[in-house]
């Protein structure tokens, strides 16, 4: 099962994830608090990130031209583009990992993570067909 469907089973039963009756946020922010709030400023680097990119690209570098809202074939095309950049950011990854130097300024392996993560939410956007205005 899918995280989404996993997170629309829960919500539709009205069951919070609970620790000892407690949500399991709470239990994690006061067991791991800086390890929470590096997470959180981290999602908001990547959102800033998200931003600015999609600011500079539009919709359409995602869906390639195609109306990937209302066609099946469109929104593969965009997801299989989507894999190939998630593929060349992994190598990428895999090059700074090997060889332990960057050549391209203010792309480094912080950059390259994020670039992974975004891709990765990007994908669910257009899989739940929210790659809209």
């Amino acid at each position: 099962m899918d995280s989404k469907k996993a997170y629309e089973l829960m919500a539709d039963e009205k069951k919070e994830p609970t620790i000892d009756g407690l949500g399991v946020v709470e239990v994690f922010e006061t067991e791991y608090p800086e390890l929470a709030e590096e997470y959180k400023r981290i999602g908001m680097e990547m959102y800033e990130m998200f931003a600015a990119k999609h600011m500079d690209y539009g919709l359409n570098n995602i869906a390639l031209g195609g109306d990937i809202l209302n066609s099946s074939d469109d929104k593969k095309f965009s997801l299989t583009g989507l894999a190939i950049r998630l593929t060349d950011k992994i190598s990428r990854l895999k090059n700074l990992l090997v060889h332990n130097r960057n050549y391209v300024k203010g792309e480094g392996m912080e950059d390259t993570f994020i670039d992974i993560a975004n891709y990765g939410i990007i994908g669910m956007l257009v899989g739940r067909n929210k790659w809209k205005k």
